[in-house]
């Protein structure tokens, strides 16, 4: 298996540490064709990027374009802020990003103060080792749902990292949509059998670093344990082996 591009990286404008430049020399190295760098979304308190650094931010990505044979492509990780599936991208923002993942963070402004449960209530779980209620699951198997349906959502960034939905009930709503299902090669977020039953689906993958640094830039090792776990075909990985994803979110903007 060998990565074509990584969709899913980070610079000091979220919580990165590096420049979107030594990010696009690093995917270079790796033998990349393509990267993304993706900013935490704007209602991430702490490690979000900020609506008035967008500019600055925007020439640097197109600024690090030019610097090797890699294509980097301007990207948003939007946070999913409560069980309406409200995301933290509006309309307005798309002209400025050509990739549009989204996924549950923590330390967020939420739509409503009771929709905190999906993300601090899942880390409390999570860290505690306290069973998920079926009204949990099925609230942020909702958010979830309800952000694919709602927002042209290229990619579903780290399922069930440090909460718990229906993972299969999410991969089938992605697979309607055209939305991939990432799997992360930065944390362990599904279990091998969520994501057997994800693959049964019929839900397409992408390969992701989730990078904050350029030594990660392109890697998939832990990726690649949990796909031989899982038994995920291949040929259902779309940014391996020189083959590109279909990104709905590009499609979408044609019709704007």
């Amino acid at each position: 298996m060998k990565l074509t591009a990584d969709y899913h990286t980070h610079t000091t404008y979220s919580d990165g540490k590096n420049s979107a430049a030594e990010n696009a020399v690093a995917a270079e190295k790796a033998g990349l064709a393509e990267i993304a760098i993706t900013e935490h979304g704007y209602s991430h308190i702490f490690r979000g990027i900020a609506r008035k650094e967008t500019e600055a931010w925007l020439g640097e990505v197109r600024a690090a374009d030019k610097l090797s044979r890699v294509r980097v492509l301007t990207g948003i990780e939007s946070n999913i802020r409560g069980i309406s599936g409200a995301c933290d991208l509006t309309e307005k923002d798309f002209e400025n990003f050509d990739v549009y993942l989204a996924g549950i963070h923590i330390v967020i402004r939420y739509e409503h103060p009771s929709d905190r449960r999906i993300g601090w209530g899942g880390w409390f779980r999570r860290t505690f080792h306290v069973k998920p209620s079926a009204s949990f699951v099925r609230d942020v198997t909702r958010a979830y749902i309800r952000a694919i349906e709602n927002n042209p959502i290229d990619i579903i960034t780290h399922l069930n990292y440090q909460t718990f939905a229906d993972a299969a009930e999410v991969a089938k709503c992605c697979a309607d949509y055209g939305t991939y299902l990432e799997i992360s090669s930065k944390k362990p977020h599904l279990s091998d059998d969520e994501l057997a039953a994800c693959v049964n689906t019929g839900v397409r993958f992408v390969v992701n670093s989730d990078a904050h640094s350029v030594d990660r830039i392109g890697d998939t090792k832990l990726a690649e344990e949990a796909i031989a776990r899982a038994g995920v075909p291949l040929d259902r990985i779309d940014n391996i082996d020189g083959r590109f994803p279909k990104f709905r979110f590009a499609e979408y903007k044609k019709h704007m």
